[in-house]
């Protein structure tokens, strides 16, 4: 007969605490496993001819999960990994095990829902148990009778969020389990290579060279918030191109839910009642309810989000010029701005959000390049890639999104304002073009 068992699957939720996934799975008696798949979907070429996911983020996950592996054995939950697709994953474990409850983090993007339904044909009938843990603003305090009544305009979800809705408290670790005799359960961390990748070493003009893992985002909330006391400033220096403390680098954390936008939250305010309350500590809650908004966007919208015409139905003539792309992603174009960040995430992964933002309205007004490959190739790139604010924020800076104004960037004038010694550029570019 075989062991019954409650599996909690992670994807981008990596982390022991707040993570009610984990919590309401270790409510019951039954033993519990975590599990971890690494995709090879995930790792394959797209027909954009670069990996769904480069190696920077690739290093960043795994870095993640083995951290992860020893939050949860602290607490007597082995966890299983392997280099296989979740249904053959899945299937393989309901051969050994007896899957009593499938515990998780809700998804609704149309990978992560098809990749669900994949497993449900694969294995017996279980119990699924899904939970919202990725929002500031819970689902269940949305303050709108449903998501379909959510504005188009940032400002007007924020406002209401702030005087409706509320900030749950944070969820506990659980407590240790009892030893457990679970067989079976297999530790395959792959490498990069087995990933299709390469290996490689951080560049050490890198704005983020952390590490990823639950671990490693809470030491960094103790040394920007803590120790350096930075996040007073952060509204200041937010919009800063060079170093590690310019904004509080939690975004990769964040987006492989290492840690929770609640916590932050927390903590923020924590901060504020401790040290100082200002416009700069309010800022970093603002940019977590920006974040909140994209998810949001994402659940009313739906597969628009990755549509040509995006959420608006725009009609644009977008070109699809190959060598204009190899231009772009090479730091090739006629604007030193944009040479300069492109380079920077070809060779970190990382890029400031102003950056970004520039880029992106490069790509998209300047050469009126198809959006979604930018996009595409963010998806591949980025160490903080999150498929609701990269998505959102692409649509929003490419005309076909929540930005009422469909501003165009005047590239120069960010670079006068933002660089204005041409530091960062001298950083990235050669220094003869100075």
């Amino acid at each position: 007969m075989k062991q019954k068992i409650n599996i909690v699957w992670f994807r981008n939720d990596l982390r022991v605490r707040n993570n009610e996934a984990l919590y309401k799975a270790c409510q019951d008696k039954l033993p519990v496993v975590g599990v971890y798949f690494f995709d090879p979907a995930h790792y394959a070429t797209t027909n954009y001819g670069f990996k769904k996911t480069e190696k920077f983020r690739a290093r960043f996950i795994l870095e993640s999960i083995q951290e992860l592996k020893e939050n949860l054995a602290a607490i007597n939950i082995p966890l299983h990994v392997k280099l296989v697709s979740p249904d053959q994953g899945f299937l393989e474990i309901s051969k050994n095990f007896d899957i009593r409850g499938i515990f998780l983090q809700k998804e609704w993007t149309s990978e992560e829902v098809a990749t669900e339904q994949e497993i449900q044909k694969t294995i017996p009938p279980t119990g699924w148990h899904r939970f919202y843990q990725q929002f500031l603003f819970h689902p269940d305090d949305f303050p709108y009778p449903d998501v379909q009544f959510l504005p188009e305009v940032f400002t007007e979800f924020r406002k209401k969020c702030e005087k409706f809705s509320r900030v749950r408290t944070s969820i506990p670790i659980p407590t240790k389990r009892p030893d457990e005799n679970l067989s079976h359960i297999q530790y395959n961390l792959p490498s990069l290579s087995d990933l299709g990748l390469e290996e490689f070493d951080k560049d050490p003009r890198s704005a983020f060279p952390f590490k990823g893992g639950e671990n490693q985002a809470w030491k960094r909330i103790e040394d920007y918030f803590w120790e350096t006391k930075k996040l007073q400033y952060y509204k200041k220096t937010r919009n800063g191109l060079v170093g590690t403390d310019y904004s509080s680098k939690l975004s990769p954390w964040l987006a492989n839910g290492c840690i929770s936008t609640v916590d932050i939250y927390w903590e923020v305010k924590r901060f504020e009642k401790e040290i100082k309350k200002n416009q700069d500590t309010y800022w970093l809650i603002f940019e977590l309810i920006w974040r909140d908004y994209f998810k949001y966007v994402s659940q009313k919208h739906g597969n628009k989000i990755f549509f040509q015409g995006g959420i608006l139905n725009k009609d644009y003539e977008w070109k699809n010029n190959e060598k204009a792309f190899q231009q772009w992603i090479n730091g090739n174009t006629n604007e030193d701005f944009v040479n300069a960040n492109m380079i920077e995430l070809k060779e970190t992964g990382f890029m400031s959000n102003r950056g970004r933002q520039n880029v992106n309205s490069f790509w998209a007004k300047e050469w009126h390049q198809d959006w979604r490959k930018g996009a595409a190739y963010f998806e591949s790139m980025l160490i903080d890639y999150d498929v609701h604010s990269n998505w959102g924020n692409w649509m929003y800076n490419s005309g076909v999104g929540n930005d009422p104004r469909d501003r165009k960037f005047n590239i120069k004038g960010q670079a006068e304002r933002y660089d204005a010694n041409g530091k960062y550029q001298r950083l990235w570019l050669q220094e003869s073009l100075f």
